[in-house]
């Protein structure tokens, strides 16, 4: 078998200006102040930036995601908390809600990890967006804004995972487009009850049998919770919900005492 020769790999004809221009196009991608950092490493620097850059897109996206998490937490949080009014906007629609939910330093760190591992999740579909999406976090302003977005939307998927059918019936009762919330939120979460046997529907066209998980509390521990909305929902349908109710505040129809007080049996009479 012929072995490639060095010029298989390297064409001698290619122009040090088109390399230099490939460079710059590359650079270019970068924040200015990233661009002018780059530029000035001296050589030894720079291999380990190419040693860092190796490793990490070498790494499984969970590695990738603890790597992540390690790395940024603390200047994320910095930032993060500095943020007030959006910060205040997560807080009124918890209370809206009825969550309970205190959106302390602490809680933001966790969902911070959190997001980074949600994201793992999501790249063994899409493994090129993952590291991607973490540098824009980082980078800007606008993207680490969707770390307040996705506390927002976990919060409420967690929120109706937590409901009964019947509060699901009721609570799509109350949105304008019923058949999207439907099939975006509430068919996905019953699939999953059923899915993990957390909701067993028997002889759904029997009546009585239908009235007793119909109105079933699912009964689900924190840690369960947690993995089955990630596992149900992706980081960026996550975060959507979140930011549409935010910039929205009717995205989202809710009356707590439809939806929980109204006496259980009245469906059914």
């Amino acid at each position: 078998m012929n072995q490639p020769s060095a010029s298989d790999s390297i064409d001698p004809s290619t122009p040090i200006a088109s390399t230099e221009s490939t460079i710059e196009n590359v650079l270019q991608k970068l924040p200015p102040e990233a661009k002018q950092w780059a530029e000035r490493l001296p050589w030894n620097e720079r291999r380990y930036v190419l040693s860092l850059c190796h490793l990490l897109c070498a790494a499984a996206p969970d590695v990738q995601a603890e790597f992540l998490d390690e790395y940024t937490a603390n200047g994320l949080i910095a930032r993060l908390v500095n943020n007030r009014e959006i910060k205040q906007k997560v807080r009124d629609n918890l209370k809206r809600f009825r969550i309970s939910t205190e959106l302390t330093e602490a809680l933001v760190r966790g969902y911070i990890r959190q997001f980074y591992i949600h994201s793992a999740q999501d790249a063994r579909r899409q493994p090129d967006l993952f590291l991607e999406s973490a540098l824009r976090i980082v980078a800007s302003t606008e993207e680490r804004n969707n770390i307040f977005n996705y506390i927002l939307g976990f919060e409420l998927i967690k929120m109706m995972f937590g409901m009964s059918w019947l509060q699901h019936e009721r609570l799509y009762r109350l949105q304008r487009n019923q058949e999207d919330f439907v099939e975006m939120y509430i068919k996905p979460i019953q699939h999953t009850h059923r899915l993990n046997q957390i909701i067993t529907p028997r002889d759904e066209k029997l009546f009585f049998a239908r009235r007793d998980y119909f109105v079933q509390k699912p009964d689900i521990s924190d840690k369960k919770l947690v993995e089955l909305a990630i596992a149900t929902f992706t980081t960026a349908a996550t975060t959507s919900f979140g930011f549409s109710i935010i910039r929205h505040p009717k995205a989202l129809s809710f009356n707590y005492d439809f939806i929980y007080e109204l006496d259980q049996d009245a469906i059914f009479s």
